[in-house]
Order: structure tokens, then sequence, then C-alpha cells
């Protein structure tokens, strides 16, 4: 959170000398917020803005990993070296994130580059390419919905706001492009948005969660009560949720060996799984009016995107796969709540 008051402090700082122009004087911000994020990924992910040509145009910037650093400092960068986990594509406040992302020089980029980031420094979009597909916007995420809105925010009350979720969302995009197929590596990324799911949840007050509860308990055959049973309901939801739709990938798996062209889908997850909560909570989530508002759709559609990206001959060598449902519980549960799981002893 401390990488993105410091960024949202910057950004006031320069536009407060009115010596700013709407793009370029951001950029080293921006730069260094990817940094100090990017250092805590393996391998580190450092961006450099203005990249050279390699055929598309000059991207306003490009993430490499350290990889892909020479080993002999005084020999030019290799011809041809692309940015590993992609390019940025920066505009002002005032731009229209989507309308950048639809441009014919993000689709030129991300045709080059395999993925983009456009933003306008208080919106971003990662924009990929879809199997046989033109570039679509994979994920998303946003400080405020207007440039005026923006503006006037403090800094610290937004970071307080978003600055774990933006830290997280940044990390998603850095790693998008990265092989998937450690346990550890998809149950960060999976507890990753199911931890975005459970803030979504928290702040929300929506007639259907009354549902959702009351078919918990029964299946459950326990009750939550007061603050601390709030609290663990909700994230009992967002974890029957985030690893139903992981457990309906497995069974998806069996029955579709790697090579197929058969893409896993959430939605299906209902039909995989015969267990009356989870079939409780899908057949909610697919009704107009009830959790659609949380946006936890969203959430569970790029989630059901990073199964398909999973490595799954390497990633199924770590279970017997009839006990991967069982064994990757804990790996998931580590990463979205540790103090959870030294609760309950798993």
């Amino acid at each position: 959170m401390q990488a993105v008051e410091q960024y949202l402090r910057n950004l006031r700082d320069i536009r407060l000398t009115g010596a700013a122009v709407p793009e370029t004087s951001y950029y080293p911000v921006l730069a260094n917020l990817l940094n100090e994020i990017g250092k805590s990924l393996k391998p580190r992910v450092f961006c450099i803005i203005n990249p050279r040509n390699e055929g598309a145009g000059i991207a306003d910037g490009g993430l490499f990993t350290r990889d892909q650093l020479q080993s002999d400092p005084a020999v030019n960068m290799i011809k041809g070296i692309l940015p590993a986990r992609g390019a940025l594509e920066v505009k002002g406040t005032g731009a229209d994130v989507n309308a950048v992302a639809a441009s014919e020089q993000v689709d030129r980029y991300c045709k080059q580059y395999g993925q983009v980031l456009v933003t306008n420094l208080r919106e971003f979009a990662l924009v990929g390419l879809m199997p046989g597909s033109h570039p679509v916007v994979m994920e998303r995420y946003s400080l405020s919905g207007s440039e005026q809105e923006f503006r006037i925010a403090a800094p610290q009350a937004l970071a307080e706001e978003h600055g774990v979720r933006l830290e997280e969302y940044l990390k998603r995009v850095m790693l998008h492009a990265a092989p998937l197929a450690a346990p550890r590596d998809l149950a960060w990324l999976l507890a990753s948005y199911a931890r975005d799911a459970l803030s979504r949840v928290e702040h929300a007050d929506v007639p259907a969660v009354d549902q959702l509860r009351a078919a918990l308990e029964e299946t459950l055959g326990m009750h939550f009560e007061g603050e601390r049973g709030e609290h663990f309901f909700r994230s009992t939801l967002v974890q029957t949720l985030f690893y139903g739709v992981f457990s309906a990938w497995v069974l998806w798996c069996k029955e579709n060996p790697p090579g197929t062209t058969e893409r896993f889908r959430w939605r299906e997850a209902q039909w995989s799984l015969h267990v009356p909560v989870i079939s409780a909570l899908f057949e909610q989530l697919t009704m107009p009016g009830k959790l659609k508002p949380l946006g936890l759709e969203q959430l569970l559609e790029w989630a059901g995107q990073a199964l398909n990206r999973v490595e799954r001959a390497a990633f199924f060598l770590n279970f017997e796969e009839s006990h991967a449902v069982q064994y990757f519980y804990e790996p998931f549960l580590e990463a979205f709540d540790p103090e959870l799981r030294k609760q309950l002893g798993v």
C-alpha cells in the first residue's frame, strides 16, 4: 500500500506545479510504482520507458524480467528482444481507457508484445490476445470513476481504499504472461482474486447475501453469529465460490486431456460439482439482481481464464490427480488468509 500512496502523492505534486504536460511528465512516477511492485516477484519485473522500436512503434513502456538482462553490460541490447511481460500505453488522466484499449495502436502493440497495460494513471486495463480473437480487455482496475474525482481525492484516503487491491492487480498483470504450473503460483493467483472478491462482499449489503447465508448455514449445519461470525460467513462464501471453480476445473481436466481445443468455463461449475451449496451459489451469481451487483462474475471470469492458462501436465505432477482438490486447499488458504489457516490447523 505504501507504494500506491507514494505514487498518488507524486502524481499530485507534479500536477500542482502547473508545469506538467498530460502524459510524459508522469511516466517516471508510473515506472517507479511498477518497479516497486515488480521487485517482489520472481523473476523481478522492471519497467523501461520508451523501449526501442522492434517493429510496432515505440511503446510508452515495456515490462522486462531480470532473466532478460545480459551478463555483459558493455554489450548493446540484443536486437529483437521484447519485453517479456508486455508493453505500456499511457495517457493523461482525462483519456478514455476503453477507447485507447480499442485503438489501432494498442492492437498493433498487442500483436507484437502479447499484452499491453493501458492506463490513464487512474484506470488500468490489461489488453491481451484470446485464442482466435482480436485483442480484448482481460482485467481492469479503477482508482476513480472520473478525472475530477481523482484530482480532489486525498492520496492517503485513496491508498487506504485501493492500495492493497491495486498492488495485487499490478502483480497479476506482471504475471499474466508468465508460465503457470506450480501449485504455489496458482494458489496465489486464485487467492488474489478471492481477496478482491471478499473486499467487495464485505462492503456490500445485498439481499441475496442473506439468502446465501441461509443456504450455507443449512448445508454446513452451523450458524454465523455476531461480527466475527459475519466475517467468517463472507470469507466462507468467497472460499466456496473460488475453490468450487478450482474443483470443477480439476474434474473438467479429467474429461478434457491436454491438447483439447475446449476451454474451461466457470459458469458450468454447478454442472460438474453435485454439491447443493455450490449449485445454490452459482445459481445466484447467474441471476440478475442477486449477487451480480457485487461484480463477482468478473472476478470469477478472470479466475477461469487463469485456470485455462495452467500448464496442466506440469501442475498435476504435484498431486495424484484424484487428490488435487483435497491437497491444493492448504496452499490456497495459506495465500488467501494465513491467519485463518493457522486457526483452523489446516
